[in-house]
C-alpha cells in the first residue's frame, strides 16, 4: 500500500488463515478419537520432551515479558496515546478495571482456587522443607507467582501492540498487525497468515483446556451434590449441553443478554468470595492476604527464574504440572485476553495501559486466592481438616464443593459455584468463538454468525477430544504445546514494540524542536532556520501553520494524524515513517487480502 491510497478495514473470511486451522485441528480431533490410546501415549512423551528441553526458556521468557513490560511503562513510551491524540478514554477508570478483572476472571480461576493453593501446602515443590505454618506461606506464593504479574505481562506484550496498532494505526483486529513495524508489507501475505494461523490454534487449545477444566470441576460438583455420577459420558454431555446454549445465543443474537450474563457472573464470583470471607475465619484471611503480598514480593524474582534443576525427575514432573503449564497456558490465552484489552483500552496512554493491566487483575486475583485458599488452608492447620487425604493427595476437582459443603448454608454454595462455572462456560465459550472468528476473517470486528459457531463447535469437540485421551493432564500438554510456536510471535512482538514507539518518539522529538526554532526566532528575533529549510526539504504543515499564526502565542504539538497528510488511517506524526513501513506492494495489493 503507497502512502495516500485507503486501508480495508473490514476483510473477508482469510482461507490460508481459516482452512489451515481447521484442517490442523479437525485433524488432531479424528486422530484423538480414531486412536485415543496412541494419542494418550503421544501427549505424555510431547509433554515430557518440552518440559524436559523447554521448562527453561518458558520460565526465562515469562521473567523476561514481565521486565519488558515495567520498561515500556517506565521508559518515555508511556506517554504515547493509543489512539489519536484528542481521543478520551471509551470507558470511566472504575468500568475500565472491571473489564479489565472480567478479561482474566474465569474457569480458571474457580477451578485452581481452593486447590492449588491446598496442592502447594500439602505437596510442596520438591526441595521446598519448613514447619506447617512456613509451608502453608509459601503455598500462597507460590500460586500468587501462577497468577500475578507474570501471568498478565504476557497480556500486556499482545495487547499494548495491538491497542497501538488497532487505535494508533487504524489496523483491523488482527494478531498480525501487531508485528507490521517489525515486518512491514510482509504481515499482509504469506508471513501474516502464518501468524494468525499459529495465533488461531493457540486461542483454539486455551479455550477447550479452560472448557475441560470446566467441565471436569462441573462433573465433581454433581456428584457431590447428589446429581450424577462424574465420568466421560457425563462430561461429554455436559459440554454438549453448555455447548448448545451457546450455539442459540450466536444464532438468534442475543448478545445484548450474553453481557448481562457475563455481568451477572461477576457479580456472582464477588458474592461467593464475601461470603466465605464473612463466615470464614475473617481476621485470618485478611491478615493471610496482606503477608502474602509481602512475602510474594519478596520472593518474586528467585521464584521467578526457579526451574527446579536440582530436583531431577521430580522436579521436571512438578514443572509440568504447573510452572510451565501455566506459563503455557498464559501464552496460548495471550490472543484472547490481548484483543480484548486492546479493544477496550481506547485513549488510555502506554503508562496507563502497563501498569492498568498489570496491578488491578493481579491485586484482585490475589484476593481471590487468599480467601478461598486461605480458608482451605486455615481449615487444614487449625480446623477439622478433611480436604487433604492420608497419601497427602488434592482432590483438585471437588476441593472447591468440600470446602464449601461444610459453611453454612453449604447446599445453597455448592449450587451456586456450579453455576458460577456453568455461565463461565458459556460465555468463555461465546466471547472465544467471537475472537476466534474475528482472527480468521482477517479482524472483522463482526464476523459471520456461521463462522462463530464453527469455532464454537470445534472448541467444544476440541474438549470432548482431550477429555478422552488423558483427562486433566492432556488438557495441560495441550497448552504446552501450543504456546511453544506463539512464544516466538510474543518475543517479535516485544521487538515490533520498541520499534514502533521509537520511530514515534523520533518523529515527536523532530517536531518539538522545529516548533521550539520557530518560537525562539519569534520571541527574540533571531535568524533561525529549520533544519526541513536548510536541507531544502519541505517543512511540515504543522511548522508553517505555527509560522502563520504570528509571534507571542504558545504552539501545542500534535501528533494526529489530522496534523499531518499521510494516508487514510494512518496516526504516525512522521510521513516517512509510514512510507518506511508501508513499502509499495505488488499491483492491486491491499490489506484486506488475504495473500491467497
Amino acid at each position: 500500500m503507497r502512502p495516500g491510497e485507503p486501508v480495508t478495514t473490514t476483510p473477508n473470511l482469510r482461507r490460508w488463515v481459516f482452512w489451515p486451522a481447521a484442517v490442523v485441528v479437525l485433524g488432531f480431533v479424528a486422530w484423538t478419537l480414531i486412536a485415543p490410546a496412541s494419542a494418550e501415549a503421544t501427549f505424555t512423551a510431547l509433554q515430557g520432551g518440552i518440559v524436559r528441553n523447554f521448562s527453561w526458556y518458558y520460565v526465562l521468557i515469562a521473567a523476561f515479558f514481565v521486565g519488558f513490560s515495567l520498561f515500556v511503562g517506565f521508559s518515555r513510551y508511556g506517554d504515547i496515546k493509543l489512539g489519536k491524540d484528542q481521543d478520551e478514554p471509551e470507558f470511566s477508570t472504575g468500568s475500565w478495571f472491571a473489564l479489565l478483572f472480567a478479561a482474566g476472571m474465569g474457569i480458571g480461576l474457580v477451578f485452581y482456587g481452593v486447590s492449588e493453593p491446598l496442592s502447594h501446602f500439602a505437596s510442596p515443590r520438591p526441595g521446598v522443607t519448613g514447619t506447617e505454618n512456613q509451608l502453608a506461606q509459601q503455598a500462597m506464593t507460590q500460586t500468587f507467582l501462577h497468577w500475578g504479574l507474570h501471568a498478565w505481562a504476557i497480556y500486556v506484550v499482545l495487547g499494548l501492540a495491538l491497542a497501538y496498532a488497532i487505535h494508533r494505526r487504524g489496523r483491523p483486529v488482527s494478531i498480525r498487525w501487531a508485528l507490521e513495524p517489525l515486518l512491514g508489507r510482509r504481515v499482509r501475505g504469506g508471513w501474516g497468515n502464518l501468524i494468525d494461523v499459529i495465533a488461531l490454534i493457540g486461542t483454539l487449545f486455551g479455550v477447550a483446556t479452560s472448557l475441560g477444566l470446566g467441565v471436569i470441576q462441573i462433573g465433581a460438583g454433581l456428584e457431590i451434590a447428589g446429581i450424577a455420577e462424574s465420568n466421560t459420558v457425563s462430561q461429554i454431555a455436559i459440554i454438549a449441553v453448555i455447548t448448545a446454549v451457546t450455539i442459540v445465543s450466536l444464532v438468534t443474537g442475543v448478545t445484548k443478554g450474553m453481557k448481562i450474563l457475563s455481568n451477572f457472573n461477576l457479580i456472582l464470583a464477588a458474592a461467593l468470595l464475601l461470603f466465605v470471607l464473612i463466615v470464614g475465619p475473617t481476621q485470618f484471611l485478611l491478615r493471610d492476604f496482606v503477608q502474602s503480598i509481602g512475602a510474594y514480593l519478596q520472593n518474586v524474582v528467585g521464584l521467578s527464574f526457579n526451574v527446579t534443576a536440582q530436583q531431577g525427575a521430580a522436579g521436571e514432573e512438578w514443572q509440568g504440572a504447573w510452572t510451565t503449564f501455566y506459563w503455557g497456558w498464559w501464552m496460548s490465552w495471550a490472543p484472547f485476553v490481548g484483543i480484548f484489552i486492546a479493544r477496550i483500552s481506547k485513549g488510555r496512554t502506554v503508562r496507563e495501559f502497563v501498569f492498568g493491566v498489570l496491578l488491578v487483575p493481579t491485586a484482585l486475583t490475589f484476593l481471590w486466592f487468599a480467601v478461598l485458599g486461605g480458608a482451605a488452608i486455615h481449615r487444614e492447620t487449625d480446623g477439622s481438616g478433611g480436604l487433604v487425604g492420608a497419601d497427602g493427595a488434592v482432590d483438585v476437582e471437588s476441593a472447591l464443593f468440600t470446602l464449601l459443603g461444610d459453611l453454612p448454608a453449604g447446599v445453597v454454595l455448592t449450587f451456586g459455584a456450579i453455576l458460577l462455572i456453568g455461565v463461565f462456560f458459556v460465555t468463555s465459550s461465546d466471547s472465544g468463538s467471537l475472537v476466534m472468528a474475528m482472527i480468521a476473517s482477517g479482524g472483522d470486528i463482526e464476523p459471520k454468525n456461521w463462522l462463530r459457531v464453527f469455532f464454537a463447535v470445534v472448541a467444544a469437540l476440541l474438549a470432548v477430544a482431550l477429555l478422552l485421551t488423558g483427562g486433566l493432564n492432556a488438557l495441560k500438554t495441550a497448552a504446552i504445546t501450543t504456546a511453544l510456536p506463539f512464544s516466538i510471535v510474543l518475543l517479535m512482538t516485544c521487538w515490533s514494540t520498541v520499534i514502533a514507539f521509537n520511530r514515534e518518539r523520533r518523529a515527536y522529538d523532530k517536531a518539538e524542536r522545529e516548533v521550539l526554532l520557530e518560537h525562539v526566532g519569534a520571541y527574540y528575533g533571531l535568524e533561525v532556520d529549520a533544519p526541513a529549510e536548510r536541507t531544502g526539504a519541505r517543512s511540515w504543515p504543522l511548522v508553517r501553520r505555527l509560522r502563520g499564526r504570528g509571534t507571542g502565542r504558545a504552539a501545542t504539538v500534535s501528533t494526529s494524524p489530522d496534523a499531518f497528510p499521510v494516508h487514510t488511517e494512518s496516526v504516525s506524526p512522521d510521513p516517512g515513517i509510514d512510507e518506511a513501513l508501508d513499502p509499495a506492494p505488488a499491483d492491486g495489493d491491499t490489506i484486506g487480502r488475504d495473500g491467497s
